[in-house]
């Protein structure tokens, strides 16, 4: 897995992410839209609204991965926080260990920003991340109910 490098995304990647994003869309039932994935993370770059970590192979720089972080703030603890929205692994790559790097770095921004820590949620039924999110020590929240009022 050294063959592995995790970066920060830069616009520059916009056009190589472009696919990957999309297949990560569509394995949450989407359906495939390049142009629109385009605009939204060309959008997320100009207005500097999220943080985009890369998994790239080496030594091709094909991107194999990503995850992307959305900024929030705590009012209560007068602090920021991160909510890890997407995390994504292209089919060959998974069972590598790459979601783990992609976790790691997330983590390691979030203290080098001196967030208060990271927000995820994820499907009910995907054991196999609230697993992975469980051994990197992410916790269940038994303390709140989330609602969603779609609009």
């Amino acid at each position: 897995m050294s063959d592995i490098l995790i970066v920060q995304a830069t616009v520059k990647d916009l056009e190589p992410l472009v696919p990957v994003f999309d297949q990560y869309r569509m394995f949450y039932k989407q359906q495939s839209d390049l142009e629109g994935a385009k605009r939204f993370l060309f959008e997320k770059f100009e207005h500097r609204e999220s943080v985009i970590f890369l998994a790239k192979h080496q030594p091709s720089d094909q991107i194999v991965g990503f995850t992307q972080l959305y900024p929030s703030f705590s009012s209560i603890s007068l602090q920021r926080t991160w909510i890890l929205n997407d995390l994504f692994v292209c089919v060959d790559y998974r069972k590598q260990g790459i979601a783990t790097k992609l976790l790691d770095q997330a983590k390691e921004f979030a203290v080098l920003t001196k967030a208060k820590g990271l927000a995820l949620s994820t499907a009910t039924g995907n054991e196999t991340a609230q697993r992975r999110y469980e051994a990197l020590g992410y916790k269940r929240d038994d303390e709140f109910y989330h609602y969603f009022l779609k609009v």
